[in-house]
């Protein structure tokens, strides 16, 4: 199995605003000297490990990430007859495992102050301790060592694998991630625009004004997006204790998901749903790279999807000619009649 798999994608977007930054406009870049649209990595990553995709094909195998650990613990506890107060104590007790409490005035301290990226084996082996204290047998004393007895450094949580996690009380359970997910942006320059829109009180008579009961702003834009996703195979099937099995099913959901699920900001506003139209995947021990360098020259044309692929594919050959590599690779082709996600697919599995 050659250890890198590597995946660029283009996709359409019609007016949207998936990815918003503080003032609620779409997110931008500046790249080449240009004003381009972009979704960050962590808002494509969270839609694709929160998606149907992930939670059908590897349901079992996908961790939790939270602060509210507490809360799971409490509620698990009283659904066993343990009593409410004694069961916020344990509670405490066990979720200080994967965090320091919240201890500031208008804090909950069944929260931790940090998100907590857990495996399913985590959350089972840290539920029975609470049930064990609860008991009242004997448990470890030792904070460090009955993190110990809950935390791994290899599960089955393949999202955790893929994606890594930080916990930085016990940085070495800590998990390198497998997956490296570049911020998607347009392959041409780009304006916000602004949506200026009204709504209509249904109840007010013909005789009142004819003003609106409400008057509001929305930004947007659309464009051709470039991704880009690296994928260490060697180092996932290592995060996940050697289950190349696992591994296999988790690429197979990350290349569907990648192709078919976007963030789900503001889409009841514009339906803005769309599948890659193009998707180019190569698989080697080269060095990974990105063909982001396509793109430093705005494309201008009237075509742009037709011209992202070629400026993509014209790259992708000049890199290898540069650097006399000769990675594997197959495209899948939307607007060229050429190629399938089950062929990508088929292509990654060898």
């Amino acid at each position: 199995m050659n250890r890198f798999l590597q995946l660029y994608l283009l996709t359409v977007y019609p007016a949207a605003n998936l990815n918003r930054d503080d003032t609620g406009r779409p997110k931008t870049l500046t790249f080449g000297g240009t004003t381009r649209l972009r979704i960050s990595s962590q808002a494509l990553k969270r839609a694709w490990r929160t998606s149907e995709v992930f939670q059908q094909k590897l349901a079992g195998h996908l961790g939790t990430r939270t602060q509210r650990f507490g809360e799971v613990v409490v509620k698990h506890l009283v659904a066993r007859g343990v009593e409410p107060e004694r069961a916020q104590t344990i509670a405490r007790e066990v979720a200080d495992i994967f965090g320091k409490p919240q201890s500031g005035k208008n804090d909950n301290p069944l929260h931790i102050e940090q998100l907590a990226f857990l495996s399913p084996e985590e959350w089972r082996d840290a539920l029975a301790l609470a049930e064990k204290k609860a008991r009242g047998e004997p448990v470890e004393s030792d904070a460090k060592k009955l993190a110990r007895q809950i935390l791994r450094t290899v599960d089955s949580a393949v999202d955790i694998a893929m994606f890594g996690r930080m916990l930085a009380d016990d940085p070495e359970f800590n998990r390198e991630a497998a997956v490296q997910v570049a911020h998607a942006f347009t392959t041409h320059r780009v304006i916000v625009e602004d949506d200026y829109y009204t709504a209509v009180d249904d109840l007010k008579g013909p005789a009142e004004d004819t003003g609106a009961g409400y008057i509001g702003e929305l930004a947007f834009g659309a464009g051709v997006f470039y991704s880009y996703v690296c994928i260490d195979r060697h180092l996932l099937v290592r995060n996940l204790g050697g289950d190349d099995a696992l591994a296999r099913a988790g690429i197979a959901a990350l290349i569907e998901a990648a192709a078919t699920v976007a963030p789900r900001g503001k889409q009841a506003s514009f339906a803005s749903r769309a599948r890659a139209s193009y998707l180019l995947a190569e698989r080697g021990d080269c060095t990974p790279r990105t063909l982001a360098a396509a793109f430093l020259a705005p494309l201008p044309g009237r075509d742009l999807l037709c011209e992202s692929i070629e400026a993509l594919e014209t790259m992708r050959a000049r890199f290898d000619d540069a650097y006399g590599e000769t990675l594997e690779h197959l495209a899948m082709n939307v607007p060229g009649g050429r190629g399938s996600l089950s062929d990508i697919l088929a292509f990654a599995r060898e």
